[in-house]
């Protein structure tokens, strides 16, 4: 009886789709990453959009004009876009080229980590 191997499925992919939201991945070796200095800052500004969607949801609920919840909507979806935007940055000028400097194969994988996470934002 022969044995026989199948590949698994590339970590953080779903199937094909380039857009799946990879899972969260271990870094051991990465011990500090680049939004801790921010840390407060990002948790505030994440709470102020979950106090949006939850003004959204009292608008759903309260059967407020449609283009004041779209509104609405748009400003929360600014939001988390620029929290997004922020922590791309951190990541790109302390994770990304701090592992470009050291060279090697976790600069590259670092840049292509990147370059996808740059990729899904764009798309989203």
């Amino acid at each position: 009886m022969s044995e026989t191997t199948t590949a698994a499925p590339s970590e953080g992919t779903a199937g094909t789709d380039s857009t799946a939201t990879p899972e969260p991945r271990e870094h051991a070796e990465h011990t500090h990453h680049g939004y801790m200095s921010d840390k407060s800052r990002y948790l505030s500004r994440l709470r102020r959009i979950e106090g949006q969607a939850r003004g959204i949801h009292r608008m759903i609920e309260d059967d407020t004009y449609c283009i004041d919840i779209l509104t609405q909507i748009s400003a929360m979806t600014s939001a988390l876009e620029n929290v997004g935007l922020a922590l791309l940055d951190d990541h790109l000028k302390h994770c990304v080229a701090g592992a470009v400097a050291e060279g090697g194969a976790d600069g590259e994988e670092k840049l292509k980590e990147a370059s996808d996470a740059i990729r899904r934002l764009v798309k989203s």
